[in-house]
């Protein structure tokens, strides 16, 4: 029954934003990010036309477009999700990245479109803030 409180006061915590912490950002790093994990697949300009999108069976998707085809907000949940793997994509063998360990890191948490706290770890919080700035 303690465990059971504590992970409910733990839960709480979090949902309260009480454990939530300043994330710097830096959108060169992400940027750079991008450009040495992603633009292969995804193109220098984020459009999904890389230089091994032919050779893919799912095409890479337009990243400058994910606001408008989410109604105008960018959807950084979903964002944070599939590149930190638990949302896997089976075109990027399975989780995504297929760079295994380089998006794992120091967990820091950042706020989803709904202003929900998300943890995850600062190279995917740089990438998912420059994927949002470079937005149509």
């Amino acid at each position: 029954m303690r465990r059971i409180l504590s992970i409910m006061i733990g839960v709480a915590a979090i949902g309260s934003g009480a454990i939530a912490q300043d994330v710097e950002v830096d959108l060169s790093e992400g940027r750079e990010t991008f450009f040495t994990y992603c633009a292969t697949c995804h193109g220098i300009e984020a459009r999904g036309d890389g230089p091994m999108a032919s050779m893919l069976v799912l095409t890479p998707p337009d990243l400058t477009d994910l606001a408008r085809q989410n109604g105008g907000t960018f959807p950084r949940a979903f964002v944070i999700a599939r590149i930190d793997g638990r949302d896997p994509l089976l075109a990027h063998g399975s989780p995504m990245p297929v760079y295994g360990d380089y998006f794992e890191g120091r967990g820091v948490t950042m706020r989803d479109e709904g202003g929900e706290l998300v943890m995850t770890s600062q190279p995917v919080v740089d990438l998912v803030e420059w994927l949002e700035s470079i937005q149509n």
